[in-house]
């Protein structure tokens, strides 16, 4: 299952990532915000954090301007790693290096094209089976409350 969710940022670029989730054979579970209306991104984002850390086999995105204010607040909660992708190669690496299981977007500041590129990226690449990638990850979940 994959949570997503978006302020009023990022409403128009998650309409087209539930698209392509849709094309993928992806289930997801859209947490709103549904309109382009101002609102407060730690709502959904908040919310997308919690799913995941009580669903540990989930994945989250989400969709803001900077992708940076949502992910600080996913982060709060224990066992998820948020991380802000621009590229393939930042969305790969967040996945095998560091077990992602949100990835955060920023409308304004990634590549239109690349978008769908990263999503798949994030949600086809496996975390790696290397022990140090393993150590690190537990170490990062051993913080926290």
């Amino acid at each position: 299952m994959i949570v997503i969710g978006s302020d009023h940022g990022g409403f128009e670029l998650k309409k087209k990532i539930k698209q392509q989730l849709e094309e993928m054979g992806e289930k997801y579970e859209d947490i709103g915000c549904h309109s382009s209306e101002s609102c407060d991104y730690p709502d959904f984002s908040a919310r997308v954090g919690k799913d995941v850390k009580e669903h540990p086999d989930w994945k989250g995105i989400l969709v803001c301007r900077s992708g940076l204010g949502m992910a600080m607040v996913a982060n709060k909660f224990k066992g998820v790693r948020a991380a802000v992708c621009r590229s393939v190669a930042e969305a790969k690496a967040a996945r095998e290096h560091n077990n992602a299981n949100v990835l955060a977007i920023g409308a304004d500041y990634t590549p239109e094209d690349e978008i769908p590129k990263i999503v798949e990226a994030f949600l086809t690449t496996p975390f790696s089976t290397e022990e140090r990638h393993k150590r690190r990850v537990a170490k990062m979940n051993d913080l926290g409350e």
